[in-house]
């Protein structure tokens, strides 16, 4: 790692007067969650799904709630109980304690549907969760019922080597239909976009509040394969950001005038800056 640049990175967090976080998938590859990339990583997850020959793209769609409910909920379900009994690395409580101590303001823009920003002490109006959450339900009925937060207990019994999740499958509590996580999967015209929109809201709302401040923009893990972390954060960077630190271990390179590299782990690098700051 150049140290010239840990070192502008660290003046422009201390400089900063705001700060947006962007997050991709690799902010929780350092929590031990798997990376699906490739059908080799997702295969590796799922074995079942590489005897059934079925890739994340079509695994991931809501079409298999209407054709095999169980097979869906052992999907979402595993990853479900996975990210519930996954603890958030030390990078997510060090950007908390940072914002607590300092007042800060900070917003998080994120692609994860994980809720560890959440289980770090952010609350929910400081996040925008753009493909919504897997820690929420709605009714694939949609009969109305509005989408509702899991409750704590609930665990997903699920069969390891069918990938069925065993019944009760989860049920909407307005009409009883089958439940489905409010999150915007691939080919999804049901996904209720009510809650994304809200936090979308309030992101706008901040982001007038806070338009003439010295704006730091911190993304990490943002790759280009879904790419909407990183077109958001380089869009506010040119609108009215001062500083914009790009950490990705792979894709860090960014084209953008007086922007900084850090070609690390999310971890790695929020360590790296707070240290002695």
């Amino acid at each position: 790692m150049n140290q010239k640049t840990l070192l502008s990175a660290k003046k422009a967090w201390k400089e900063a007067e705001v700060i947006l976080v962007g997050a991709g998938a690799g902010m929780g590859v350092d929590s031990g969650l798997p990376d699906f990339r490739g059908n080799s990583g997702f295969w590796k997850a799922y074995p079942p799904l590489e005897k059934l020959g079925i890739q994340f793209e079509e695994m991931a769609n809501p079409y298999w709630f209407i054709k095999n409910p169980s097979l869906a909920w052992g999907f979402y379900g595993h990853r479900f109980n996975l990210y519930r009994k996954t603890n958030p690395h030390l990078g997510f409580k060090i950007l908390f304690e940072r914002h607590n101590k300092e007042k800060t303001p900070m917003f998080v823009f994120t692609s994860n549907v994980d809720g560890h920003f959440q289980s770090a002490g952010f609350t929910e109006k400081q996040i925008l969760e753009c493909h919504g959450s897997l820690m929420h339900f709605q009714c694939l009925a949609s009969c109305g019922n509005p989408i509702w937060q899991v409750k704590p207990e609930l665990i997903l019994n699920i069969d390891k080597n069918s990938l069925l999740a065993n019944e009760p499958l989860p049920s909407c509590p307005g009409c009883g239909s089958i439940a489905r996580p409010n999150i915007l999967m691939f080919s999804d015209f049901g996904w209720d976009s009510q809650r994304t929109y809200e936090q979308k809201q309030r992101f706008e709302k901040w982001i007038e509040e806070h338009k003439n401040k010295n704006l730091l923009v911190i993304e990490f893990g943002a790759g280009t394969n879904v790419p909407t972390v990183r077109l958001t954060c380089e869009h506010v960077y040119q609108s009215m950001g001062e500083n914009f630190i790009r950490v990705n271990p792979k894709e860090h390179q960014c084209g953008l005038k007086n922007t900084l590299s850090l070609p690390m782990g999310a971890e790695a690098a929020i360590k790296a800056i707070a240290k002695n700051h």
